[in-house]
């Protein structure tokens, strides 16, 4: 088969389409051809050698797939070959076959076309899984989703909109705040001109916001525990902007608020389960009565792969840019 290679770390150039051994399924997993595959942050630190993939993991780049099950392993009894699913991954997305456990597959949601599918399963596992079953959002509650354009971010307004909740959003242009306002976001933050902590206070009458979902990290920590009301939660999982922060402690102790650091790709097989169960049990009613869609920017070949890391490094698009897959021959 084919999949995305590197010699060594660095930039979108440094990525080739070569060809690999192909992947075997052990106990336990399936293979899947791929249709399409997403770009994601973490795609671009992996590439650039700030990102390694978890032991055991496929080395090349891809959190995520969409495609045709074309080999079950001893143990699947859920699928079969030709099922169309997606899938969320540890790794090995940009290629033309993966293995998977079979317990992170999803069936496509209804309405949803294969290849668009291919950039739900992260976006929905991340969101899910921080909003709800670690920081407990609830109806009624107000969230403060930094990036909100984002893939993470467009998932994150529309689940937390579906659930009840108030959502605040910031970005960087009034084209990304349109895009936001569209999905549900009730309050538009420019964070280039706007200070994040004030809007959000003035907003709630001097509240704060119960759940803060960060993706920037070091230098919004101080702020972002500024921005929460009592009892709030600060879940982190990004440090785009850096891993160092100061934060205040009586602040937080007066608040009784919390601090949570998460992230998706290195847990346990048993853990990723639960949460993308949780996914089909949750959001995927919300995909297919049309109360979540998925926000795609553009797809692209997956010889454009350099383009596409390009594109997402520069944080210009809105929600997902997807990649095409050549298929088997």
């Amino acid at each position: 088969m084919h999949a995305v290679t590197q010699v060594e770390p660095g930039g979108p150039e440094t990525l080739r389409w070569s060809e690999v051994p192909d992947p075997e399924a052990r106990p336990g997993e399936v293979v899947l051809e791929v249709t399409a595959t997403a770009v994601n942050r973490a795609d671009v630190l992996q590439r650039e050698g700030r990102y390694p993939p978890p032991p055991g993991a496929s080395p090349y780049l891809g959190l995520e797939c969409a495609g045709i099950v074309s080999v079950v392993g001893e143990g699947v009894a859920d699928w079969a070959v030709g099922d169309r699913a997606c899938a969320l991954l540890a790794g090995g997305g940009y290629a033309q076959r993966v293995a998977v456990p079979a317990v992170q597959l999803l069936p496509v949601p209804r309405g949803v076309g294969l290849a668009t599918a291919a950039g739900l399963p992260e976006v929905a596992c991340t969101v899910w899984s921080t909003l709800v079953m670690t920081a407990g959002l609830a109806s009624g509650e107000t969230v403060l989703v930094h990036g909100g354009s984002s893939g993470i971010g467009t998932m994150a307004i529309q689940v937390a909109t579906a659930l009840g909740a108030r959502v605040a959003v910031t970005a960087s242009t009034p084209e990304k705040l349109d895009a936001c306002a569209a999905l549900g976001a009730d309050l538009l933050i420019d964070y280039t001109t706007d200070d994040f902590v004030a809007r959000v206070r003035e907003e709630t009458g001097g509240r704060g916001a119960d759940v803060v979902l960060d993706v920037v990290g070091g230098p919004y920590l101080g702020r972002n525990a500024a921005a929460l009301a009592p009892g709030g939660r600060l879940v982190v999982i990004g440090m785009q902007g850096g891993r160092r922060g100061e934060l205040d402690l009586g602040l937080l102790l007066a608040k009784r608020a919390s601090v949570i650091g998460t992230t998706l790709r290195s847990r346990p097989v048993d853990e990723k389960a639960a949460i993308v169960a949780a996914v089909r049990t949750h959001v995927w009613p919300m995909i297919e009565d049309g109360r979540v869609r998925p926000v795609v920017h553009t797809s692209l070949p997956i010889e454009d792969v350099a383009e596409a890391h390009r594109l997402v490094e520069s944080s210009a698009h809105i929600g997902k840019v997807l990649l095409s897959v050549l298929p088997m021959v």
